[in-house]
């Protein structure tokens, strides 16, 4: 989610400071592959192959579902403590997958226990992933904005600072409200289709399509994620020419 090309505040700008027109904007400052390569290691081994692999193993074992579940929200935790400690900042992006596992072991314990109805409570969780999205438009920050720093750059102050800074560019807002839109919306339709399908298909057929729904609209959203920043930043990049014309 590399999206150099936009605009509006940062949060450490004062209210007098003219922000910097568009041949202005800051190059993201020279990444360490090293760190980058840490951070993506530690995040996708704590916040998605440690809980699905703890999970498994403590239900195979005879846990229930919600006992589970709320054992392998551990892992996230431990990755926040991990950041806190390392960077003296509290990690988003670990601290929604937290609360997603948190809801996952909540709806476990709620209604009935068929297979229809656990396809059914999967469905609610991303769904409630879309509303999630769709509520932080209202935010002073929207959801999409923490998962591409998380993404986007390396974990380091310099980079860290070079991301919440694109904030004050008014096509770098635009880029973030508008992914998260999508997202949003995606998720809530991705969440219906699968609910609908689970009471009008066999459960068997909806063990093997339902994860193919919830990676294939993942897949696509990633997809459709770097086409659209890499648009954003072409039409930064443009209007950055136009303006050093102008001048």
């Amino acid at each position: 989610m590399h999206t150099q090309n936009t605009a509006a505040q940062s949060d450490r700008s004062t209210p007098d400071t003219q922000p910097p027109g568009p041949d202005e904007q800051p190059a993201p400052p020279a990444r360490s592959r090293g760190a980058a390569l840490v951070g993506w290691v530690v995040t996708i081994a704590l916040n998605v192959v440690a809980p699905i692999v703890t999970y498994n193993a403590l239900h195979d074992h005879g846990w229930s579902e919600f006992s589970a579940l709320l054992v392998s929200g551990a892992w996230p935790v431990l990755d926040s403590a991990v950041h806190f400690v390392w960077r003296r900042h509290l990690d988003e992006f670990a601290v929604v997958t937290l609360v997603f596992l948190v809801i996952s072991a909540v709806m476990s314990l709620v209604g009935a226990h068929s297979a229809r109805a656990l396809l059914v409570k999967d469905s609610a969780v991303t769904g409630l992933f879309g509303l999630l999205c769709l509520a932080t438009l209202l935010a002073p920050r929207p959801l999409m904005f923490y998962f591409g720093r998380k993404f986007a750059t390396d974990g380091t102050e310099a980079s860290t600072v070079w991301w919440n800074d694109l904030w004050q560019y008014e096509g770098f807002r635009r880029t973030m409200m508008t992914m998260t839109a999508v997202w949003g919306v995606a998720y809530l339709l991705e969440a219906g289709v699968r609910a609908a399908l689970a009471y009008v298909l066999s459960t068997d057929t909806m063990v093997i399509l339902s994860p193919v729904l919830i990676y294939g609209v993942l897949g696509a959203l990633a997809l459709w994620t770097g086409w659209y920043a890499k648009r954003s930043q072409r039409k930064g990049e443009e209007l950055a020419a136009a303006a050093a014309t102008a001048q």
